[in-house]
């Protein structure tokens, strides 16, 4: 690197003495650690003329220096592609691919524009760091950024270094997640002291301050002047960058060619088992044409390299955008995103007051309400509503990730259910979903979450996509403003997006609560600084769904 340290990398690259384009993969997981399909697998690249070298990140396992998440990827990536591109071996282009923090060291290598770098395949990464990666809706996503700290940081740079009880420490405490994210105040959990210092970095910065826009990949989309193929999940708990990332170069990207941007979303989650983008994914079988093999994303990968590093058109022309829609279980080429013929259709909450539960009157439909009595559940931070799969990582024992079933929560008089009639024909919904919520609380800060689901005739409750907002962040990230208690106010969530049809006599359902934990951490109901509060309040919440505040989830629906 520029400054003199010296990171270690694997190269591998085709048999017959000459000089060919390189992938380059920079991981802080392990550069030997390359038996999932998430990654392109390094000998089926070099079966098509490429060479690949696959770097460890400073500071991780082979390479020396310290390891600082992003902030060092601009510099360090710059100079990694320049490396390979001055090789003796290489003819001077260079490609990268990966997922997760590897897409971010390729988009952040992006953003310090290498002159040698022609594109990009970055998988299940994120745009903006703040509200994608670490926060949502100014809730801190808990049970990965622990467990994500935990597992790929402490528990090997410990192993690593020597320091064997203090990994069979966090060993112990990886094995009892729940005292991990049961503890208070978040800010002040020990077991990141020493080991991922930078947790405490992003437990200070609660809003989406200077700390977080130094990094902020979304202010360098204007800058960037490669192609990219982003690749998601519907479950991932990164899909909403994958999407912006994708949406926001195609406007602001420096060259026609970065502009040239490509999509496409599987079924998947982030993490799980082996391999991780089967076509068993949560609880649902999506069938064998989901899973990441048999739909040969490497060969997309690859036909999309040799198109913008060799000047090699595929056989078959890429699509903008291929989704895979659940329920029908099919792939599909479309040409933007959102779909240009959305019809973006309002659902409306009813109920005569009593909506807790799956056991209560809870409607859905597209009637506007009239005089309805407002629905009443009572919010305790120390029962919080349980996390029950969803957009997920990494942890498959305590927080597993992807479509489950939503009954056991349902049942709880804490989560409000508005569910439609059986349908009487399919319904799709594709793209970006939100809801417009008009609640009140008896505290001065809270939470509402929001979720969509797709119940199955013999009951089974789907998951499909969630959400969240903290009040005191309702209008802005960058300050709290907290509410007043009693006052009824707009709240609009976004629940980022999926693909579903809703088969004939499937029902569409919403779930409303004030927690989803410990995916996002819990709302004390105070007033005091997030992450530092220890004594929690109970909150009363109302959720209000008459002619003068018409609550509803806002579904783009795919006419057929």
């Amino acid at each position: 690197m520029r400054d003199g340290v010296i990171t270690k990398a694997d190269v591998y690259r085709p048999r017959a003495v000459g000089r060919y384009p390189i992938l380059l993969v920079r991981t802080p997981y392990d550069k030997g650690q390359l038996n999932n399909p998430t990654m392109l697998r390094p000998l089926r690249a070099v079966d098509r003329g490429y060479g690949v070298v696959v770097q460890d990140v400073r500071g991780r396992f082979a390479s020396e220096g310290k390891f600082d998440p992003f902030h060092q990827e601009f510099n360090d990536g710059y100079d990694s592609v320049e490396w390979c591109a001055s090789q003796s071996w290489s003819d001077g282009k260079v490609g990268m691919y990966g997922g997760s923090y590897v897409g971010a060291t390729q988009w952040l290598a992006a953003a310090s524009v290498p002159p040698h770098l022609k594109c990009i395949v970055p998988f299940i990464t994120a745009s903006n760091y703040y509200e994608e990666w670490f926060y949502r809706g100014g809730a801190l996503q808990l049970s990965f950024v622990e467990y994500w700290c935990l597992a790929d940081f402490c528990s090997t740079d410990l192993a690593r270094n020597g320091r064997d009880e203090e990994a069979e420490r966090m060993l112990g405490v990886m094995d009892r997640m729940n005292e991990a994210f049961n503890f208070l105040p978040v800010k002040e959990i020990p077991y990141f002291r020493g080991n991922a210092d930078f947790f405490y970095d992003w437990v200070s910065h609660p809003e989406q301050d200077e700390y977080w826009e130094n990094f902020n990949l979304e202010n360098y989309h204007d800058k960037i002047e490669v192609p990219s193929f982003n690749l998601g999940g519907w479950y991932d708990i990164f899909l909403q960058g994958t999407i912006s990332n994708f949406q926001r170069m195609r406007s602001l990207g420096k060259t026609k060619e970065s502009r040239e941007q490509k999509l496409l979303i599987g079924p998947w989650m982030h993490a799980g088992r082996a391999p991780w983008m089967d076509k068993l994914v949560g609880e649902v079988d999506f069938g064998h044409k989901a899973s990441f093999e048999n739909a040969d994303v490497e060969g997309m990968m690859l036909d999309f390299y040799d198109m913008w590093i060799k000047g090699i058109s595929p056989k078959k022309d890429l699509p903008a955008v291929r989704i895979f829609v659940m329920g029908e279980n099919v792939w599909r080429d479309e040409k933007e995103w959102p779909l240009a013929r959305t019809r973006f259709t309002d659902y409306y909450f009813h109920s005569g007051g009593s909506a807790n539960s799956l056991n209560g009157d809870g409607v859905l439909d597209e009637t506007l309400p009239g005089d309805e009595r407002a629905d009443r559940y009572v919010y305790d931070p120390l029962d919080p509503t349980p996390t029950i799969g969803g957009a997920l990582c990494c942890d498959a024992t305590y927080n597993p990730a992807g479509p489950y079933d939503q009954t056991p929560v349902e049942k709880r008089k804490d989560v409000l259910v508005y569910s439609t009639p059986p349908l009487e024909g399919s319904l799709e919904v594709t793209g970006p979903v939100a809801m417009k919520l008009f609640s009140s609380t008896s505290a001065e800060d809270t939470d509402f979450t929001a979720k969509l689901v797709d119940v199955w005739p013999c009951g089974f409750a789907q998951t499909l996509t969630q959400g969240i907002i903290r009040a005191r962040y309702r209008k802005s990230r960058k300050k709290a403003e907290f509410v007043e208690p009693g006052q009824i106010y707009e709240y609009n969530i976004d629940i980022w997006s999926t693909s579903n049809l809703f088969r004939s006599n499937h029902r569409i359902r919403v779930e409303v609560s004030s927690s989803n934990f410990p995916h996002f951490n819990r709302n004390m109901n105070t007033t005091k600084p997030v992450l530092e509060e220890g004594t929690p309040l109970v909150a009363v919440q109302h959720v209000f769904h008459d002619r003068a505040h018409p609550s509803c989830i806002i579904l783009p629906v795919i006419p057929r």
